[in-house]
C-alpha cells in the first residue's frame, strides 16, 4: 500500500510540473464546487462564523465569501503537489514579495525571529517561496500518527526547504530554541481553536474562544522579534507573500508573567483579526473557531 501510494504521489507531482499555475489553481475548483455547492460539506459552520465576524453582512454576501474560501482551499489543493518542482524562474513569474525588508531587519539583530500566521491563501507555497528566498524556516505544525504518510505528507511540503516541528513533540521547545540560535524564523500558525492546557480564554471578532499561548510564552522567554506574515492571491492573479513590521511587543508586558501571555495572546489574536478583515474570501471560514472555552 505504501509503495502504491508513493507511486501515485510521484505520478501526480509529475503531472502538474507539466502545467501553468493558472491550470493548476482552475484544477482544484471541482472540489470547491463538490465541496460547498454540491455536497455543502460545514456550509452551517463556515456562514455561522462569517455571522460572528461580520453581523452586518447580508446573507447573499456572507454566502459568496464563504464559497469564495471553500474554493481557495481547492485552489491550494490544485498546487499542492506542485511544489517540489518550483524553481527561482516560476517565483520570479508568480510570487511578490512584500515587505522583505522587515525579514532583513529581524536577521540583523541576530536573534532569530517568529512568524505570526494564520491559514489564509496557499501557505504551503508561501512557506517555500520564503525559504526559497534565502531565510531558513521552520514551521510549527501537527503531525500525523501513520508515519509512512507523515513522511510522505511532509515530504511534499518541505521539498523547497521548509523544515517543520511537531506542535506536541516532546522536545519542541528545545527545537524552538535551536531555530532561534540558528536565525532562523519560526512560524507560528495561530487563528485555529485551542483548548486547555496549550490555549487560553481570548476574543476574536469580539467572541470568546480559545488561543494557543505558545508563542506569547517563547517570545517573553527570548524577546525575539515577532513578524506578522501571510500570503494572498492578488488581482494580478500571483501569490504576495506579506511581512509586516516587528510587532511592538512592550506595551503589552507587566509584572504578572500570566496576565503578560494573555496581553500577548490577545494582540496576536487582534492582528490576525486585522489580516483576516484585509481579505476574508482567503480565509478558512471552515474551521470551528468559536468553541466553547
Amino acid at each position: 500500500m505504501k509503495l502504491l501510494v508513493n507511486f501515485f504521489v510521484k505520478i501526480l507531482c509529475f503531472i502538474s510540473s507539466l502545467f501553468p499555475r493558472t491550470w493548476l489553481r482552475k484544477s482544484g475548483s471541482w472540489l470547491g464546487f463538490l465541496w460547498f455547492d454540491v455536497f455543502g460539506f460545514r456550509k452551517k459552520i463556515i456562514m455561522n462564523n462569517l455571522s460572528i465576524a461580520f453581523p452586518d453582512w447580508s446573507e447573499e454576501k456572507k454566502r459568496q465569501v464563504g464559497r469564495e474560501s471553500v474554493y481557495h482551499l481547492g485552489y491550494n489543493f490544485g498546487e499542492f503537489f506542485y511544489l517540489p518542482s518550483i524553481t527561482p524562474e516560476w517565483i520570479e513569474k508568480n510570487v511578490v514579495y512584500e515587505g522583505w525588508e522587515n525579514v532583513e531587519k529581524a536577521r540583523a539583530l541576530g536573534k532569530g525571529m517568529f512568524f505570526l500566521s494564520l491559514h489564509m491563501g496557499n501557505g504551503d507555497l508561501s512557506a517555500s517561496a520564503i525559504a526559497m528566498k534565502g531565510q531558513e524556516l521552520y514551521l510549527i505544525t501537527k503531525s500525523f500518527k501513520t508515519q509512512w504518510f507523515n513522511d510522505l505528507w511532509f515530504s511534499i511540503r518541505g521539498a523547497k526547504g521548509v523544515k517543520y516541528i511537531d506542535a506536541h513533540g516532546s522536545n519542541n521547545a528545545f527545537e524552538i530554541l535551536k531555530g532561534l540560535k540558528k536565525n532562523a524564523a519560526l512560524v507560528f500558525v495561530l487563528d485555529q481553536y485551542m483548548g486547555k492546557p496549550f490555549g487560553i480564554a481570548t476574543t476574536f471578532f469580539g467572541k470568546r474562544t480559545g488561543t494557543a499561548y505558545g508563542l506569547a510564552l517563547f517570545t517573553q522567554k527570548t524577546k525575539a522579534p515577532v513578524l506578522p506574515v501571510y500570503g494572498y492571491e492578488g488581482d494580478d492573479k500571483k501569490l504576495h507573500v506579506v511581512f509586516e513590521p516587528a510587532m511592538e511587543i512592550a506595551p503589552y508586558v507587566t509584572g504578572d508573567k500570566d496576565q503578560t501571555i494573555l496581553n500577548l495572546t490577545q494582540a496576536f489574536n487582534d492582528k490576525l483579526e486585522e489580516i483576516v478583515r484585509k481579505h476574508p474570501e482567503q480565509w478558512m471560514w471552515v474551521h470551528r473557531r468559536w468553541k466553547d472555552f
